[in-house]
Protein backbone atom coordinates (compact mmCIF):
# COMPACT_ATOMS: atom_id res chain seq x y z
CA UNK A 1 0.00 0.00 0.00
CA UNK A 2 1.61 3.54 -1.00
CA UNK A 3 1.72 5.54 1.73
CA UNK A 4 0.97 9.58 1.37
CA UNK A 5 2.85 12.24 2.25
CA UNK A 6 2.31 13.82 5.56
CA UNK A 7 1.20 16.88 3.39
CA UNK A 8 -1.31 15.06 1.83
CA UNK A 9 -3.30 13.59 4.32
CA UNK A 10 -5.96 14.42 6.16
CA UNK A 11 -6.21 14.92 9.53
CA UNK A 12 -8.60 13.71 12.22
CA UNK A 13 -9.02 14.33 15.99
CA UNK A 14 -9.96 11.46 18.06
CA UNK A 15 -11.20 12.47 21.28
CA UNK A 16 -12.30 9.79 24.17
CA UNK A 17 -16.03 10.22 25.45
CA UNK A 18 -15.71 11.37 28.56
CA UNK A 19 -13.00 13.90 27.78
CA UNK A 20 -15.62 15.13 24.97
CA UNK A 21 -18.58 15.29 27.55
CA UNK A 22 -16.17 17.32 30.21
CA UNK A 23 -15.15 19.88 27.31
CA UNK A 24 -18.75 20.57 26.02
CA UNK A 25 -19.70 20.99 29.02
CA UNK A 26 -17.52 23.63 29.62
CA UNK A 27 -17.64 25.22 26.20
CA UNK A 28 -21.61 25.21 26.34
CA UNK A 29 -22.70 25.34 29.49
CA UNK A 30 -26.08 27.58 28.51
CA UNK A 31 -24.97 30.84 28.60
CA UNK A 32 -24.39 31.25 24.90
CA UNK A 33 -20.65 33.07 25.78
CA UNK A 34 -17.21 32.03 24.08
CA UNK A 35 -15.60 30.26 26.25
CA UNK A 36 -11.93 28.48 26.21
CA UNK A 37 -9.73 25.22 27.07
CA UNK A 38 -6.61 23.38 25.53
CA UNK A 39 -5.96 20.07 24.52
CA UNK A 40 -2.62 18.00 24.40
CA UNK A 41 -2.64 15.35 22.30
CA UNK A 42 -0.48 12.20 20.94
CA UNK A 43 0.28 12.08 17.09
CA UNK A 44 -0.22 9.12 14.71
CA UNK A 45 0.84 8.43 11.48
CA UNK A 46 -1.49 5.50 9.89
CA UNK A 47 0.08 5.88 6.53
CA UNK A 48 -3.24 6.92 4.95
CA UNK A 49 -4.18 9.82 7.34
CA UNK A 50 -2.82 11.86 10.37
CA UNK A 51 -4.41 11.39 13.87
CA UNK A 52 -4.36 14.06 16.71
CA UNK A 53 -5.32 11.81 19.93
CA UNK A 54 -6.77 13.78 22.49
CA UNK A 55 -5.08 13.01 25.64
CA UNK A 56 -4.88 16.09 28.60
CA UNK A 57 -7.59 18.09 28.68
CA UNK A 58 -7.27 21.96 30.10
CA UNK A 59 -10.00 23.91 31.29
CA UNK A 60 -9.51 27.75 30.80
CA UNK A 61 -10.86 29.99 33.67
CA UNK A 62 -13.06 32.59 32.48
CA UNK A 63 -11.55 36.16 33.36
CA UNK A 64 -8.75 34.10 34.40
CA UNK A 65 -6.96 32.01 31.84
CA UNK A 66 -9.45 33.20 29.16
CA UNK A 67 -9.84 36.70 29.05
CA UNK A 68 -11.01 40.13 26.77
CA UNK A 69 -8.56 39.95 23.62
CA UNK A 70 -6.47 42.65 22.36
CA UNK A 71 -7.51 42.31 18.91
CA UNK A 72 -10.92 39.69 18.84
CA UNK A 73 -13.30 39.05 21.54
CA UNK A 74 -11.43 36.46 23.82
CA UNK A 75 -8.43 35.32 23.95
CA UNK A 76 -6.23 32.72 26.18
CA UNK A 77 -3.90 34.08 28.56
CA UNK A 78 -0.21 34.23 27.24
CA UNK A 79 0.64 32.70 31.12
CA UNK A 80 -1.87 29.96 30.58
CA UNK A 81 -0.65 29.64 26.93
CA UNK A 82 3.31 29.13 27.67
CA UNK A 83 2.55 26.48 30.15
CA UNK A 84 0.49 24.48 27.90
CA UNK A 85 2.80 24.81 25.64
CA UNK A 86 5.73 23.49 27.52
CA UNK A 87 4.02 20.93 28.59
CA UNK A 88 3.64 19.70 24.97
CA UNK A 89 7.13 20.29 24.23
CA UNK A 90 8.29 18.24 27.63
CA UNK A 91 5.31 15.36 26.83
CA UNK A 92 6.29 15.28 22.91
CA UNK A 93 2.42 16.24 22.53
CA UNK A 94 0.60 18.11 20.15
CA UNK A 95 -1.11 21.70 21.18
CA UNK A 96 -4.17 22.30 20.49
CA UNK A 97 -5.94 25.71 21.61
CA UNK A 98 -10.02 25.57 22.06
CA UNK A 99 -12.95 27.97 21.84
CA UNK A 100 -16.40 28.10 20.59
CA UNK A 101 -18.89 29.87 18.21
CA UNK A 102 -22.94 29.85 18.15
CA UNK A 103 -24.20 27.20 15.96
CA UNK A 104 -24.85 23.92 15.38
CA UNK A 105 -24.13 21.85 12.60
CA UNK A 106 -20.94 24.00 10.74
CA UNK A 107 -18.54 26.10 12.50
CA UNK A 108 -15.01 28.24 10.94
CA UNK A 109 -12.53 30.73 11.83
CA UNK A 110 -12.94 33.90 12.10
CA UNK A 111 -10.90 36.32 10.05
CA UNK A 112 -9.42 37.58 13.35
CA UNK A 113 -9.31 34.21 14.46
CA UNK A 114 -6.91 33.48 11.59
CA UNK A 115 -4.94 36.12 11.78
CA UNK A 116 -4.07 35.44 15.41
CA UNK A 117 -2.87 32.46 14.31
CA UNK A 118 -0.46 33.97 12.03
CA UNK A 119 1.14 35.62 14.64
CA UNK A 120 1.47 33.36 17.36
CA UNK A 121 1.86 29.83 15.97
CA UNK A 122 5.15 30.63 14.27
CA UNK A 123 6.40 30.83 18.12
CA UNK A 124 4.48 27.87 19.40
CA UNK A 125 6.34 25.74 17.00
CA UNK A 126 9.60 26.88 18.05
CA UNK A 127 8.44 26.72 22.09
CA UNK A 128 7.00 23.07 21.14
CA UNK A 129 10.11 22.25 19.11
CA UNK A 130 8.12 21.37 15.68
CA UNK A 131 4.86 20.37 16.71
CA UNK A 132 2.04 19.88 16.05
CA UNK A 133 0.57 23.25 17.17
CA UNK A 134 -3.12 24.79 16.50
CA UNK A 135 -6.49 25.78 16.89
CA UNK A 136 -9.88 24.22 16.85
CA UNK A 137 -13.23 25.66 17.07
CA UNK A 138 -16.65 23.98 18.02
CA UNK A 139 -19.99 24.60 17.26
CA UNK A 140 -22.63 21.79 19.07
CA UNK A 141 -22.16 19.81 16.44
CA UNK A 142 -19.31 20.47 14.67
CA UNK A 143 -15.50 21.44 14.20
CA UNK A 144 -13.04 22.87 12.40
CA UNK A 145 -9.21 22.93 12.82
CA UNK A 146 -6.05 24.78 11.88
CA UNK A 147 -3.35 22.57 12.43
CA UNK A 148 0.14 23.67 11.57
CA UNK A 149 3.66 21.86 11.61
CA UNK A 150 7.16 22.12 11.02
CA UNK A 151 8.38 24.45 8.12
CA UNK A 152 4.89 26.58 9.14
CA UNK A 153 2.83 23.39 6.95
CA UNK A 154 -0.67 24.04 7.36
CA UNK A 155 -3.61 21.40 7.35
CA UNK A 156 -6.72 21.98 8.34
CA UNK A 157 -9.30 19.18 9.91
CA UNK A 158 -11.44 16.77 8.32
CA UNK A 159 -13.36 15.62 11.42
CA UNK A 160 -13.23 14.70 14.73
CA UNK A 161 -14.44 11.49 16.17
CA UNK A 162 -15.82 10.54 19.84
CA UNK A 163 -14.97 7.10 20.94
CA UNK A 164 -16.76 5.41 24.06
CA UNK A 165 -20.25 3.86 24.09
CA UNK A 166 -21.56 5.10 20.58
CA UNK A 167 -18.97 6.59 17.81
CA UNK A 168 -20.06 10.23 16.80
CA UNK A 169 -18.77 11.78 13.81
CA UNK A 170 -18.11 15.83 13.69
CA UNK A 171 -17.59 18.00 10.54
CA UNK A 172 -16.76 21.35 10.17
CA UNK A 173 -20.19 21.44 7.85
CA UNK A 174 -22.69 18.73 7.03
CA UNK A 175 -21.33 15.68 4.76
CA UNK A 176 -23.86 15.18 1.63
CA UNK A 177 -23.93 11.54 0.76
CA UNK A 178 -24.95 9.04 -1.58
CA UNK A 179 -28.71 8.34 -1.11
CA UNK A 180 -28.31 4.53 -3.05
CA UNK A 181 -28.02 1.88 -1.36
CA UNK A 182 -27.97 -1.80 -2.09
CA UNK A 183 -31.07 -3.44 -1.81
CA UNK A 184 -29.89 -6.56 -0.25
CA UNK A 185 -29.64 -4.77 3.06
CA UNK A 186 -33.09 -3.40 3.37
CA UNK A 187 -34.13 -5.09 6.10
CA UNK A 188 -31.03 -4.02 8.57
CA UNK A 189 -31.28 -0.36 7.23
CA UNK A 190 -35.05 -0.88 8.37
CA UNK A 191 -33.38 -0.75 11.85
CA UNK A 192 -30.19 1.78 11.71
CA UNK A 193 -31.20 3.69 8.46
CA UNK A 194 -29.52 4.04 5.21
CA UNK A 195 -26.72 6.83 6.84
CA UNK A 196 -25.97 3.47 9.33
CA UNK A 197 -25.06 0.87 6.67
CA UNK A 198 -23.21 3.90 4.87
CA UNK A 199 -21.04 3.95 8.08
CA UNK A 200 -20.84 0.26 8.45
CA UNK A 201 -19.21 -0.09 4.34
CA UNK A 202 -16.88 2.65 5.51
CA UNK A 203 -15.67 1.12 8.42
CA UNK A 204 -12.25 -1.04 8.90
CA UNK A 205 -12.02 -3.81 11.53
CA UNK A 206 -9.04 -6.07 11.93
CA UNK A 207 -9.88 -9.42 14.06
CA UNK A 208 -7.11 -10.71 15.17
CA UNK A 209 -7.62 -14.77 15.61
CA UNK A 210 -9.78 -16.69 12.77
CA UNK A 211 -10.19 -19.77 14.75
CA UNK A 212 -14.23 -20.80 16.15
CA UNK A 213 -14.68 -17.58 17.69
CA UNK A 214 -13.06 -15.27 15.22
CA UNK A 215 -14.44 -16.98 11.94
CA UNK A 216 -18.31 -16.62 13.40
CA UNK A 217 -17.22 -12.64 13.67
CA UNK A 218 -16.03 -12.24 9.98
CA UNK A 219 -19.21 -14.03 8.81
CA UNK A 220 -21.54 -11.88 11.35
CA UNK A 221 -19.46 -8.56 9.74
CA UNK A 222 -19.52 -10.12 6.37
CA UNK A 223 -23.35 -10.15 5.83
CA UNK A 224 -23.78 -6.53 7.48
CA UNK A 225 -21.84 -5.30 4.60
CA UNK A 226 -18.80 -3.85 6.94
CA UNK A 227 -16.37 -2.68 4.02
CA UNK A 228 -12.78 -3.29 4.79
CA UNK A 229 -11.02 -5.62 7.03
CA UNK A 230 -7.78 -6.48 8.10
CA UNK A 231 -7.71 -10.49 9.03
CA UNK A 232 -4.73 -11.49 11.29
CA UNK A 233 -3.81 -15.65 12.32
CA UNK A 234 -0.99 -17.66 11.03
CA UNK A 235 -2.30 -21.07 11.52
CA UNK A 236 -4.15 -23.29 8.96
CA UNK A 237 -7.16 -24.98 9.12
CA UNK A 238 -6.98 -28.22 10.71
CA UNK A 239 -9.24 -31.24 10.89
CA UNK A 240 -10.30 -30.85 14.29
CA UNK A 241 -11.47 -26.56 13.26
CA UNK A 242 -13.90 -28.09 10.85
CA UNK A 243 -17.01 -28.50 13.22
CA UNK A 244 -16.20 -24.30 14.16
CA UNK A 245 -14.67 -22.93 11.37
CA UNK A 246 -17.72 -21.49 9.28
CA UNK A 247 -17.65 -21.99 5.46
CA UNK A 248 -15.02 -24.94 5.94
CA UNK A 249 -14.84 -28.34 4.53
CA UNK A 250 -12.97 -31.52 4.56
CA UNK A 251 -10.96 -29.77 1.33
CA UNK A 252 -9.58 -26.41 3.88
CA UNK A 253 -7.72 -29.17 5.70
CA UNK A 254 -7.31 -31.84 2.95
CA UNK A 255 -8.74 -34.12 5.56
CA UNK A 256 -8.89 -37.11 3.37
CA UNK A 257 -5.34 -37.47 3.77
CA UNK A 258 -5.00 -35.55 7.67
CA UNK A 259 -7.21 -38.38 8.86
CA UNK A 260 -4.78 -41.44 7.59
CA UNK A 261 -2.69 -41.40 10.58
CA UNK A 262 -0.31 -44.68 9.05
CA UNK A 263 1.85 -42.27 7.15
CA UNK A 264 3.29 -39.65 8.43
CA UNK A 265 3.93 -38.16 5.56
CA UNK A 266 0.84 -37.79 3.93
CA UNK A 267 -0.46 -36.35 6.61
CA UNK A 268 2.63 -33.32 6.09
CA UNK A 269 1.54 -32.77 2.52
CA UNK A 270 -2.04 -32.76 4.01
CA UNK A 271 -0.79 -29.40 6.16
CA UNK A 272 1.04 -28.23 3.69
CA UNK A 273 -1.99 -28.03 1.00
CA UNK A 274 -4.31 -27.07 3.63
CA UNK A 275 -5.66 -23.60 3.64
CA UNK A 276 -4.74 -20.52 5.88
CA UNK A 277 -7.69 -19.96 8.04
CA UNK A 278 -7.50 -16.20 7.29
CA UNK A 279 -8.28 -16.75 3.50
CA UNK A 280 -11.13 -19.16 4.39
CA UNK A 281 -12.48 -16.04 6.53
CA UNK A 282 -11.51 -13.60 3.46
CA UNK A 283 -13.57 -16.12 0.94
CA UNK A 284 -16.74 -16.27 3.14
CA UNK A 285 -16.57 -12.63 3.62
CA UNK A 286 -16.16 -11.49 -0.16
CA UNK A 287 -19.58 -14.41 -0.59
CA UNK A 288 -21.56 -12.25 1.42
CA UNK A 289 -20.35 -9.01 0.54
CA UNK A 290 -18.46 -9.10 -2.84
CA UNK A 291 -17.81 -5.22 -2.48
CA UNK A 292 -15.33 -5.75 0.58
CA UNK A 293 -11.63 -4.56 0.37
CA UNK A 294 -9.80 -7.84 2.70
CA UNK A 295 -6.28 -7.78 3.76
CA UNK A 296 -5.12 -11.13 5.07
CA UNK A 297 -1.81 -11.29 7.25
CA UNK A 298 -0.85 -15.36 7.95
CA UNK A 299 1.54 -14.31 10.46
CA UNK A 300 1.06 -13.17 14.51
CA UNK A 301 -0.39 -10.07 16.06
CA UNK A 302 3.07 -8.61 16.46
CA UNK A 303 4.09 -8.58 13.08
CA UNK A 304 5.15 -4.51 12.10
CA UNK A 305 3.29 -4.88 9.24
CA UNK A 306 0.12 -5.65 10.84
CA UNK A 307 0.43 -3.25 13.71
CA UNK A 308 1.23 -0.42 11.13
CA UNK A 309 -2.00 -1.59 9.62
CA UNK A 310 -4.57 -2.02 12.37
CA UNK A 311 -3.34 1.61 13.62
CA UNK A 312 -5.58 2.64 10.93
CA UNK A 313 -8.70 0.83 12.04
CA UNK A 314 -11.69 1.52 13.29
CA UNK A 315 -12.44 -1.16 15.86
CA UNK A 316 -10.55 -4.25 16.69
CA UNK A 317 -11.77 -7.59 17.73
CA UNK A 318 -9.36 -9.82 19.29
CA UNK A 319 -10.33 -13.91 19.19
CA UNK A 320 -6.66 -15.03 19.98
CA UNK A 321 -6.07 -16.19 23.39
CA UNK A 322 -2.84 -16.04 24.16
CA UNK A 323 -1.07 -13.35 26.67
CA UNK A 324 1.17 -11.79 23.71
CA UNK A 325 -1.87 -10.84 21.64
CA UNK A 326 -3.94 -9.80 24.88
CA UNK A 327 -0.98 -7.27 25.96
CA UNK A 328 -0.43 -5.61 22.12
CA UNK A 329 -4.32 -5.76 21.64
CA UNK A 330 -4.63 -3.83 24.91
CA UNK A 331 -1.46 -1.14 24.39
CA UNK A 332 -3.50 -0.40 20.70
CA UNK A 333 -6.63 -0.23 21.84
CA UNK A 334 -5.21 2.85 24.38
CA UNK A 335 -2.19 4.38 22.72
CA UNK A 336 -4.42 4.91 19.38
CA UNK A 337 -7.51 5.14 20.65
CA UNK A 338 -9.14 2.27 19.15
CA UNK A 339 -11.97 0.73 20.82
CA UNK A 340 -12.15 -2.66 20.61
CA UNK A 341 -13.81 -6.19 22.06
CA UNK A 342 -11.86 -9.37 23.48
CA UNK A 343 -13.99 -12.34 23.03
CA UNK A 344 -13.77 -16.08 24.32
CA UNK A 345 -14.94 -19.25 25.43
CA UNK A 346 -13.67 -21.81 27.95
CA UNK A 347 -14.89 -25.40 29.43
CA UNK A 348 -13.00 -26.52 32.71
CA UNK A 349 -12.62 -29.23 33.21
CA UNK A 350 -11.27 -31.25 36.62
CA UNK A 351 -7.94 -33.76 36.13
CA UNK A 352 -10.58 -36.50 35.99
CA UNK A 353 -12.33 -35.36 33.51
CA UNK A 354 -15.28 -33.73 34.85
CA UNK A 355 -16.74 -30.72 34.03
CA UNK A 356 -16.83 -27.60 36.15
CA UNK A 357 -17.08 -24.26 34.47
CA UNK A 358 -18.72 -23.76 31.30
CA UNK A 359 -18.72 -19.88 29.57
CA UNK A 360 -18.35 -17.40 26.83
CA UNK A 361 -16.98 -13.98 27.79
CA UNK A 362 -16.98 -10.71 25.48
CA UNK A 363 -15.19 -7.84 26.82
CA UNK A 364 -15.35 -4.36 25.43
CA UNK A 365 -12.17 -2.41 25.93
CA UNK A 366 -12.12 1.40 25.19
CA UNK A 367 -9.87 4.09 26.02
CA UNK A 368 -11.55 5.03 29.23
CA UNK A 369 -12.27 1.57 30.70
CA UNK A 370 -9.88 -0.46 32.58
CA UNK A 371 -7.74 -2.11 30.53
CA UNK A 372 -7.15 -6.06 30.68
CA UNK A 373 -3.54 -5.27 32.41
CA UNK A 374 -5.62 -2.72 35.58
CA UNK A 375 -7.88 -6.27 34.87
CA UNK A 376 -5.71 -9.02 35.20
CA UNK A 377 -6.22 -10.63 32.74
CA UNK A 378 -2.67 -10.39 31.39
CA UNK A 379 -0.86 -12.91 33.31
CA UNK A 380 2.81 -12.15 33.47
CA UNK A 381 3.66 -15.23 33.90
CA UNK A 382 1.82 -17.17 31.03
CA UNK A 383 3.43 -13.73 28.94
CA UNK A 384 6.65 -15.41 29.94
CA UNK A 385 6.17 -18.67 29.47
CA UNK A 386 4.83 -17.96 25.44
CA UNK A 387 8.27 -16.19 25.54
CA UNK A 388 9.94 -19.62 25.51
CA UNK A 389 10.63 -21.83 22.54
CA UNK A 390 7.90 -24.89 22.40
CA UNK A 391 10.55 -27.24 22.82
CA UNK A 392 11.25 -26.13 26.03
CA UNK A 393 7.81 -25.14 27.20
CA UNK A 394 7.01 -28.97 26.66
CA UNK A 395 10.18 -29.87 28.44
CA UNK A 396 9.34 -28.29 31.60
CA UNK A 397 6.20 -29.24 31.95
CA UNK A 398 4.29 -26.37 32.31
CA UNK A 399 0.61 -27.13 33.24
CA UNK A 400 -0.79 -24.27 31.52
CA UNK A 401 1.01 -24.77 28.26
CA UNK A 402 -0.70 -22.65 25.36
CA UNK A 403 -0.19 -26.21 23.28
CA UNK A 404 -2.26 -28.43 25.83
CA UNK A 405 -5.49 -28.69 23.42
CA UNK A 406 -9.02 -27.50 25.32
CA UNK A 407 -12.32 -28.34 24.37
CA UNK A 408 -14.10 -26.43 22.21
CA UNK A 409 -18.09 -26.07 20.51
CA UNK A 410 -19.12 -23.52 17.96
CA UNK A 411 -22.25 -22.79 19.91
CA UNK A 412 -20.28 -21.50 22.84
CA UNK A 413 -18.11 -18.97 20.55
CA UNK A 414 -21.77 -17.98 18.68
CA UNK A 415 -22.91 -16.73 22.59
CA UNK A 416 -19.27 -14.45 23.11
CA UNK A 417 -19.16 -13.40 18.98
CA UNK A 418 -22.80 -12.27 18.96
CA UNK A 419 -22.55 -10.23 21.95
CA UNK A 420 -19.66 -8.45 20.41
CA UNK A 421 -20.71 -7.83 16.50
CA UNK A 422 -24.01 -6.42 18.15
CA UNK A 423 -21.85 -3.94 21.04
CA UNK A 424 -19.69 -3.02 17.85
CA UNK A 425 -23.00 -2.59 15.11
CA UNK A 426 -24.77 -0.59 17.65
CA UNK A 427 -21.50 1.97 18.58
CA UNK A 428 -20.87 2.75 15.06
CA UNK A 429 -24.36 3.13 14.35
CA UNK A 430 -24.61 5.77 17.37
CA UNK A 431 -27.36 3.74 18.56
CA UNK A 432 -26.08 2.73 21.69
CA UNK A 433 -28.04 4.40 24.73
CA UNK A 434 -26.27 7.07 26.75
CA UNK A 435 -26.82 4.82 29.71
CA UNK A 436 -25.77 1.45 28.52
CA UNK A 437 -23.33 -0.03 30.46
CA UNK A 438 -19.74 -1.54 28.89
CA UNK A 439 -19.45 -4.24 31.56
CA UNK A 440 -17.71 -7.72 30.43
CA UNK A 441 -20.44 -10.15 30.02
CA UNK A 442 -19.99 -13.94 31.04
CA UNK A 443 -22.46 -16.21 29.71
CA UNK A 444 -22.48 -19.53 31.46
CA UNK A 445 -25.03 -22.09 29.65
CA UNK A 446 -25.19 -24.59 31.73
CA UNK A 447 -26.51 -22.80 34.66
CA UNK A 448 -28.79 -20.70 32.46
CA UNK A 449 -26.91 -17.43 34.13
CA UNK A 450 -25.22 -14.30 32.49
CA UNK A 451 -23.34 -12.04 34.65
CA UNK A 452 -21.34 -8.88 34.23
CA UNK A 453 -18.15 -7.82 35.54
CA UNK A 454 -17.11 -4.18 35.34
CA UNK A 455 -13.86 -3.10 34.70
CA UNK A 456 -11.72 -1.27 37.14
CA UNK A 457 -8.75 0.88 36.40
CA UNK A 458 -5.43 1.82 38.20
CA UNK A 459 -3.90 5.23 39.02
CA UNK A 460 -1.01 4.55 38.04
CA UNK A 461 -1.63 2.08 34.66
CA UNK A 462 1.46 2.39 32.64
CA UNK A 463 -1.20 1.44 29.70
CA UNK A 464 -4.36 3.55 30.17
CA UNK A 465 -4.22 5.78 33.14
CA UNK A 466 -3.09 9.53 32.47
CA UNK A 467 0.18 9.40 34.25
CA UNK A 468 3.32 10.61 32.92
CA UNK A 469 4.52 7.56 32.40
CA UNK A 470 1.70 5.98 30.82
CA UNK A 471 1.26 5.15 27.31
CA UNK A 472 -2.43 6.51 26.84
CA UNK A 473 -3.34 8.27 23.63
CA UNK A 474 0.59 9.06 22.80
CA UNK A 475 0.43 7.30 19.29
CA UNK A 476 3.51 6.95 17.95
CA UNK A 477 5.39 8.66 20.37
CA UNK A 478 5.72 5.53 22.24
CA UNK A 479 6.56 2.24 21.21
CA UNK A 480 4.31 -0.49 21.23
CA UNK A 481 4.62 -4.28 23.24
CA UNK A 482 7.99 -6.06 22.17
CA UNK A 483 10.44 -7.43 24.44
CA UNK A 484 11.96 -4.58 25.51
CA UNK A 485 8.44 -3.41 26.83
CA UNK A 486 7.63 -6.55 28.43
CA UNK A 487 10.83 -6.18 30.52
CA UNK A 488 9.37 -2.91 31.34
CA UNK A 489 6.09 -4.79 32.51
CA UNK A 490 8.25 -6.42 34.40
CA UNK A 491 10.07 -3.33 35.83
CA UNK A 492 6.77 -1.88 36.87
CA UNK A 493 5.41 -4.86 39.66
CA UNK A 494 4.65 -7.14 37.95
CA UNK A 495 6.89 -10.10 38.24
CA UNK A 496 7.12 -12.09 35.18
CA UNK A 497 8.27 -15.19 36.39
CA UNK A 498 5.86 -15.82 39.03
CA UNK A 499 2.09 -17.49 39.24
CA UNK A 500 0.70 -15.99 42.47
CA UNK A 501 -0.84 -13.17 40.60
CA UNK A 502 -4.68 -13.42 40.15
CA UNK A 503 -5.85 -13.65 37.42
CA UNK A 504 -9.30 -13.61 35.61
CA UNK A 505 -10.26 -16.56 33.14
Amino acid sequence: MARQSNLNKPWRLIIPEDLYAKLKAHLFPGDGDEHGAVILAGVADTGTDMRLLARNLHLAKDGLDYVPGERGYRMLDTEFIQGRALEARDEQLAYLAIHNHSGADQVSFSDVDLRSHKRGYPALLDITRGGPVGALVFAENAVAGDIWTAGQNRHSLSDAIIVGRKRKVLHPKPVKQCSHMDPAYDRQTRLFGDKGQRILSQSKIAIVGLGGAGSLIAEFLGRLGVGNFILVDPDKVEVSNLPRLVGTSGWDAMKLFAADRRLKRLQAIAHQLSKHKVNVAKRNIRRANPNAAVSVFKTKLNDPEVVKRIKNCDYIFLAADTMRARLLFNAIVHQYLIPGCQVGAKVSSAPDGKIHDVFAVARPVTPETGCLSCNQLINPALLQQESIPAEERRAQAYVADVNVIAPSVITLNALATAQAVNDFLFYMTGLTEDDANIDDIRFQPTKRKVTYDTASSSQDCIVCSQTSKSSFARGDRRTLPTVKYEAKFEADGFEMGTTNIPTKH
